[in-house]
């Protein structure tokens, strides 16, 4: 669909979905030769390979014998001028010369005739600007003054499909998606607990952390004593439990149990050029990144394990048409292959239960998307991340002057990403099960549950790591009176 929609621009002048029946015969017809059958220079051989096409959808449904007669008598209509605006997709156009210029001198790439390959898919990037224009608008007066990025890639491939730097998505200048350095925030919990559960020895979703106050000593004076959002304690918690509902402190706790080094270290491997906090606020997302970086973060999650680049270009072409480069997608190694579909069930109950709750809310649930809410201090930050079976979308909502927006992430960030599920074409996510056992438990001890015991949840371990010590609980009880009675 990608290819049609950059088409219908082209030769129409229109959006892919205000063409008819005969507009879409014309595209689809030719695919079979785009040169051959180019409506501009063999208008009369485009002509009869419409038709034939549209005999077919006539043959097979798509349209009545009433649309094929219309449709058919009608003469080619394209635009005589119609083209690809030049100065459209600015941000996403940004990111393609950065990543040319990696790769060839600017003498190069001013030369005459090179063909240039990108990724861009014109529909998600209409379908993007359209989700941010309604969830800003959606704000009222808090909508005044902020701005918004986003980044849309392939859940697979690493392919970046839409970027936008701006509200404003036709100027040129700053590029929110790739400079705009901001805190995190709660993004950073999932790698958090992932660095836990490649542990499996150690750590499950089932393990208990402590929900209790932190009071830490500060670099140069001064105490650090962060609190919940709510403003509450919840004592001991299931680990996925703590992810879910996002709460700092047995965040924080776990991250000082496996290491704050070693998470910095984790974040450090995808190779971002971005200073990492080394102190114990990090875990809470003290960390400066732009939109971007959060994809490549997360694109890790959504390709199950494997480290992909991000890329906004495919190939290069010189004017003969010969390859100057290609851009193959070379995966790294899955070494936490486990660890990730663990981490990715405990964001799909976010996307439930959880602080991003309002994906199920609106209809979405059926994709079963994994995702994170962030919210930077005093609200100056709000922030998306989540990824379907095909897509990954992470969005930024905040203002250039870095003052508060009123805005966490379940009413900002978060309201652009479903404002784009709900327009983008994708599928539901199914988390791969190699290596994953099911079990019941009782969360409020870490242990195995039978299923009829009151409280008990199903949750998946990393094979051969399940708890086995079983909570008795009184259908135990039941179970050996009946029995012994000859029950």
């Amino acid at each position: 669909m990608h290819g049609f929609a950059a088409a219908s621009e082209f030769y129409f002048g229109r959006d892919l979905h205000a063409l008819d029946a005969a507009d879409i015969a014309l595209l689809v017809g030719m695919v079979q030769g785009p040169s051959l059958y180019d409506p501009r220079r063999n208008p009369a051989g485009a002509l009869a390979r419409r038709n034939v096409v549209l005999g077919v959808f006539r043959d097979t449904g798509l349209i009545d014998a009433a649309t094929f007669a219309s449709a058919s008598a009608r003469p080619i209509g394209t635009a005589a001028s119609a083209s690809l605006p030049r100065n459209r997709y600015p941000a996403f156009l940004d990111l393609v010369r950065r990543q040319l210029k990696q790769d060839f001198p600017d003498t190069e790439l001013d030369s005459a005739g090179l063909a240039i390959h990108t990724t861009l898919a014109p529909s998600a990037q209409a379908f993007g600007e359209d989700a941010i224009d309604s969830a800003i608008g959606a704000l009222g007066r808090r909508g005044e003054e902020v701005e918004a990025a986003l980044v849309v890639t392939g859940a697979h491939d690493g392919e970046v499909r839409a970027m936008i730097g701006g509200r404003d998505v036709d100027a040129p200048g700053f590029n929110r998606a790739l400079d705009a350095l901001r805190p995190i925030g709660s993004l950073v919990k999932p790698f958090v607990n992932l660095v836990a559960l490649a542990q499996p020895q150690r750590y499950s979703l089932a393990t208990l952390l402590d929900d209790s106050p932190v009071d830490l000593p500060q670099p140069g004076g001064g105490r650090w004593r962060p609190e919940n959002d709510d403003h509450r304690t919840h004592g001991q918690v299931a680990l996925i439990d703590a992810l879910v509902h996002s709460w700092n402190l047995a965040t924080i706790n776990l991250g000082q149990r496996i290491g704050v080094d070693r998470v910095r270290g984790f974040l450090a491997s995808f190779g971002l050029g971005r200073d990492i906090n080394p102190n114990p606020s990090m875990l809470l997302g003290a960390i400066d990144l732009a939109p971007f970086d959060v994809a490549r973060l997360y694109q890790y999650l959504a390709a199950d394990g494997h480290a992909l680049p991000l890329r906004a270009v495919r190939g290069v072409l010189d004017a003969k048409g010969r390859p100057l480069s290609r851009y193959a997608v070379k995966p790294g190694a899955s070494d936490y292959a486990t660890a990730t579909r663990l981490v990715t069930y405990a964001m799909q109950q976010v996307a439930v239960v959880g602080t991003a709750h309002a994906i199920a809310d609106s209809g979405l649930g059926a994709l079963h998307a994994a995702g994170k809410t962030g919210t930077s201090d005093t609200q100056r930050d709000s922030w998306f991340a989540g990824f379907t079976g095909d897509t990954l979308a992470v969005a930024w909502i905040g203002r250039d002057d870095n003052r508060p927006t009123g805005l966490v992430g379940a009413t900002g960030g978060l309201r652009v990403w479903i404002e784009l599920m709900k327009r983008l074409p994708t599928v539901p996510l199914l988390v791969p099960q190699d290596g994953i056992e099911h079990v019941f438990v009782d969360p409020a001890a870490g242990k195995r549950s039978d299923a009829a015991c009151e409280g008990a949840r199903e949750l998946p371990f990393a094979r051969g790591y399940a708890p086995q010590d079983e909570e008795h609980c009184p259908l135990d009880e039941l179970r050996r009176f009946f029995g012994g009675n000859g029950g």
